[in-house]
């Protein structure tokens, strides 16, 4: 009896047109999303050092990166030279972070999980951001949420009441939220010294578009990975507009955005962790959105099947869940985790095997 299989490729219409009639090359390629999902995304980096390190290099067009949360961490990863080798220690360093708990307390603060996130940002990055910047093919877009009107300042009671008014005009349209909440997306240049042109339509929902530069490179990533309530909220970011920012995730959770309006760009690549590209975290429990839509149609999403899933530690992905269920045993979260991601090499592999001959077949709708 042979193994069962772990990736499963999903493709919208236009991609798996695409695929049907040319295969899949490194060349076809335009955009690269990364989500936020915090630890869900450890289970692709052997597909991240596949693509960035052995597959993208052998071709040569630029391609957009688009990341929020653990996703802007990871696209920004992809933009330093020797990739694979670089989020070898991504995922080392993930693994690894530990935070600790004052007494009567069941979760560290959340100025307490910043400053150490920070740190940890700067010393991953030293030296490295105008080699990222400054990458001769890659266009990195770090998405962030900013909060506008009550939002506009994080503070303990205004920023759980203005949460409470986003949510509540969320549930009513997405668009609404924009109220409250604004994507905002720093791009690196592209040629002429100018901020990249988005990969996408963005007149779906409110957003600005903002030069990312080393002087706003580290709070930008920084902003994009801050949970709220959980880490705190950057503030005033050099070069933006002034305000409170928070996790893209917010606005974007998956990074469900018109990449269709931009099809002259090619294939959008997805490696993600589960089939549905829900719009914003927001609408984790809005399932009518968690469909895909036309703007997803040029996307191709490679992601773990559920059952291989089921057979990780604990039966599920690393989440931030690990953190509680493991509480103070360090070393039993980072044995789960690792366990994890070792098994997620079957990913990489089922990947780079099917590029070989590029089945259609093997392609389920999106």
């Amino acid at each position: 009896m042979g193994v069962a299989r772990a990736l499963r490729l999903y493709a919208g219409p236009a991609a798996r047109r695409h695929i049907e009639r040319n295969g899949l090359g490194a060349s076809d390629i335009g955009v690269i999303p990364g989500a936020a999902g915090g630890p869900k995304g450890l289970i692709l980096g052997p597909l991240d050092r596949f693509i960035f390190g052995e597959w993208l290099p052998a071709s040569t067009q630029p391609v957009h990166l688009v990341g929020a949360s653990i996703g802007a961490w990871r696209m920004a990863t992809a933009c330093l030279s020797q990739a694979g080798l670089a989020f070898e220690r991504l995922e080392r360093d993930y693994i690894a972070q530990s935070y600790e708990v004052e007494p009567g307390r069941t979760r560290p603060t959340a100025a307490h999980v910043s400053e150490r996130f920070g740190m940890n940002l700067a010393d991953f990055y030293s030296g490295r951001v105008g080699e990222l910047l400054a990458h001769p093919r890659f266009r990195l877009h770090i998405v962030t949420a900013r909060g506008r009107h009550v939002l506009g300042r994080e503070h303990k009671l205004r920023t759980p009441l203005g949460y409470l008014a986003a949510f509540v005009s969320n549930s009513v349209h997405r668009r609404a939220m924009g109220a409250w909440i604004e994507r905002v997306v720093f791009s690196a240049a592209g040629p002429g010294g100018r901020p990249a042109p988005l990969p996408f339509d963005s007149s779906d929902y409110r957003t600005r578009q903002v030069p990312l530069t080393a002087a706003n490179f580290a709070p930008a990533l920084q902003a994009s990975c801050s949970i709220p309530f959980v880490l705190q909220a950057l503030h005033d970011i050099p070069g933006a507009p002034p305000g409170a920012y928070w996790d893209g995730g917010i606005t974007d959770y998956h990074l469900h955005l018109n990449y269709a309006a931009r099809a002259e760009q090619g294939l959008v690549l997805y490696p993600h962790f589960q089939k549905a590209v829900v719009p914003g975290w927001l609408d984790k429990a809005l399932r009518w959105r968690h469909r895909a839509t036309h703007f997803l149609d040029s996307t191709l999403v490679l992601a773990p099947d559920p059952q291989w899933v089921a057979s990780l530690p604990n039966g599920k992905l690393p989440d931030r869940s690990d953190f509680e269920r493991y509480g103070t045993d360090l070393a039993g979260r980072m044995k789960a985790w690792k366990t994890a991601v070792s098994a997620s090499r079957q990913l990489a592999d089922e990947f780079a095997q099917w590029l070989q001959r590029p089945e259609a077949g093997r392609l389920e709708a999106l």
